[in-house]
Formats: structure tokens, C-alpha cells, sequence
């Protein structure tokens, strides 16, 4: 889903927006929803960046940093996040979240986990050098502003967030759904005039994977690299706008190859143009406990190539699992979620 920032020529005085992105949202997975807290059995150091639209001046420029464990005794997950997402020098948002899960067994392969997520944001606006609907004459050419707006100081507000979300999960597949921003937190940088107070429309995701275990292909019976085609997907509902990612990829350890289509196709927004954004090519590597990733969006919307595409790197490093005792005679090692990752 695009991150447009409607400024409204700001004659509302008000700003608009809806949540950043991220191509490798299965590099990502806290981020979208909570339930994946922990998903490691292990400690894990994950850090996403992403930069959007590099050409225009308005670049997009987001980065995550998280962090989660596994606590076995109480069959629950912890973590911590910190985003920054700066929209031009103009428009930023900082936000600190606390994530918890729980995961209840079904049977021996089968699982659902439960997450939260809660934060504080910090969202800054800074006038100086926007271009107000008054500055514009019919020759092209600007002249100075009388909008109060441009004459006032750098405008924050900062806001309570809450999230929640689910997972299904077996060894082969998984299927969540997270709704964000249940607060639907207040985002007016100013005073507002009688009526409704802009507000961050609530969140829906809905995203699913499934593992296809090609290592029978393997000619080597000794080899024991992992080859898999991972179909995934992720949907995106916010306000009046809805997104879709759909792709998958080939791991063929230690490398991993994929394409994704960001759209959705025969639908149109803003009345005329057609729901589709980029195309994406991924590559990544594991080598032991790290990962990495790299991918890059080819944009197929209006902006087409002068917008410079989007360009995207994923890191984490996970511990590695230990043996957990629960008593004496009984010890288990967990397996990691079968979810997509690098």
C-alpha cells in the first residue's frame, strides 16, 4: 500500500497518511503482526530499511529495528521495536512498541499464537519549504504565502497505539491476521475547527505462506541444503485503500531468489488510476545465524521509473536454539515457525 501523505494544499490544516511498507514483510514479521513475537524460540536482532521513490524529493525512508525472545516456562514471547520513518525533511514518525505472544499447541504439529502490541508515537511536521495552494499563479511561477501555517514553528503530536493479531501455524504453512491502530490515534497537528478530528484509520492484514519441500530433487542424498518454493502473500486494508502483495520465492541454501507483484489488478483508486504498484526482485543469503536481504521495486504505477523505484535490506541474526528442560526427563528442542524468512 503506498504511503501518500495528502497534504490537502494543507488548507485544512490537517495531515493525513497511512502506514509505511515493506517489500520483504516475511523479513519483517512483527511488524505486521504481533503474534510472531518470539516465533525464533530463540534470542533474535532483526533490522529492516527501506528506501522509496530515491528520485523524487519527497523520498520515503523507513527503518525498524526489533528485538525478541522465547520464554519456554510461560509458553510466551517478548520483544521490542523502534521505527523511524521520515517522509521528506518535512513529515517524520518515531515510534517505540513492546510486543507479547502466546502460543497455545493444538496437537503435536499444529498451533495458534495470540500477540499484542503497544507503543508510543512521536510524529513531527516542519513547515518551512512546502508549497501552499495561495503561492501558485496560472504562469507557474510562486509568490509568498499568507497561509498562517507557513509562519509557524515545527508542529508534533504524539500519540497512544495499540495492535493485536493471530497466527495458525503448522511445519508446512501458516495463515495471520493483525488489525493495527485499534486507538485509530488522533494525528492533527493543529487546532481544529468544529467537526471531525483526522484520525490514522484502523489496519487490517491478512498474510499466509506455505512451504514446498523440493529437496527430493537434491541428486546428493548426503546434501543436506534446504530446497523450498515458498508462495506468500500479504493483504492490506486501510481506510478506503487496500493492497496486495503476492509472490514467492526459491531457497536453495544459502541463497534465495523472488518475485513479487504489488496490486490489485482490474481495480482502480483516486477514481481513474489502476491498483497496482511494483513488481519486485528479491535476493538473499544465510549464512549460520545471520541473514540478509536484498530486493528492489520496479514501480509500475503513474510514476512509472522516474520515481527510481524502491530499494530494501533486510538483516537479522538468531541464536542458536538450546535444548529447553522442563523436567528432568523431559527435554525439547522447538522448531522454528515454518514462516518465510531469509
Amino acid at each position: 500500500m503506498k504511503r501518500f501523505i495528502f497534504f490537502g494544499m494543507l488548507v485544512v490544516q490537517s495531515v493525513m497518511g497511512q502506514d509505511p511498507q515493506f517489500t520483504q514483510f516475511y523479513a519483517a514479521p512483527m511488524y505486521h503482526n504481533p503474534a510472531f513475537t518470539g516465533s525464533g524460540y530463540a534470542p533474535r536482532v532483526m533490522m529492516n530499511y527501506r528506501s522509496q521513490w530515491p528520485s523524487l524529493n519527497a523520498n520515503f525512508i523507513t527503518t525498524a529495528f526489533s528485538l525478541d525472545h522465547y520464554i519456554d516456562r510461560a509458553n510466551s514471547g517478548i520483544g521490542l521495536m523502534f521505527l523511524s520513518d521520515k517522509q521528506g525533511y518535512n513529515l517524520t514518525n518515531t515510534e517505540f512498541r513492546l510486543l507479547y505472544s502466546y502460543e497455545l499447541k493444538i496437537n503435536r504439529n499444529n498451533g495458534l499464537r495470540f500477540g499484542l502490541n503497544g507503543g508510543y508515537s512521536f510524529r513531527g511536521l516542519e513547515p518551512g519549504g512546502l508549497i501552499f495552494g495561495d503561492q501558485l499563479l496560472d504562469n507557474g511561477q510562486t509568490r509568498p504565502t499568507s497561509d498562517p501555517i507557513a509562519h509557524t514553528r515545527r508542529q508534533s503530536v504524539n500519540t497512544l497505539d495499540v495492535g493485536a493479531g493471530v497466527l495458525y501455524f503448522n511445519p508446512q504453512y501458516y495463515l495471520g491476521i493483525s488489525m493495527n491502530h485499534l486507538t485509530e490515534p488522533k494525528l492533527s497537528f493543529f487546532k481544529e475547527p468544529a467537526g471531525e478530528v483526522p484520525a490514522l484509520p484502523r489496519q487490517l492484514i491478512v498474510h499466509g505462506g506455505y512451504n514446498v519441500d523440493l529437496s527430493y530433487l537434491i541428486t546428493d542424498s548426503y546434501s543436506e541444503r534446504e530446497f523450498t518454493l515458498t508462495p506468500t502473500f500479504l493483504y492490506k486494508k486501510q481506510g478506503k485503500y487496500s493492497q496486495l502483495d503476492v509472490g514467492g520465492y526459491v531457497t536453495y541454501s544459502p541463497f534465495t531468489l523472488g518475485l513479487q507483484y504489488r496490486g490489485i489488478p482490474l481495480t482502480k483508486v483516486f477514481n481513474n488510476f489502476p491498483n497496482q504498484d511494483a513488481i519486485s526482485g528479491i535476493i538473499g543469503i544465510r549464512y549460520e545465524n545471520f541473514s540478509f536481504g536484498y530486493s528492489y521495486d520496479l514501480t509500475i504505477s503513474g510514476l512509472g521509473a522516474r520515481s527510481g523505484g524502491s530499494h530494501e535490506v533486510s538483516i537479522a541474526y538468531q541464536l542458536p536454539q538450546v535444548e529447553m528442560e522442563r523436567t528432568p526427563r523431559h527435554k525439547v528442542r522447538r522448531k522454528a515457525l515454518a514462516c518465510p524468512k531469509f
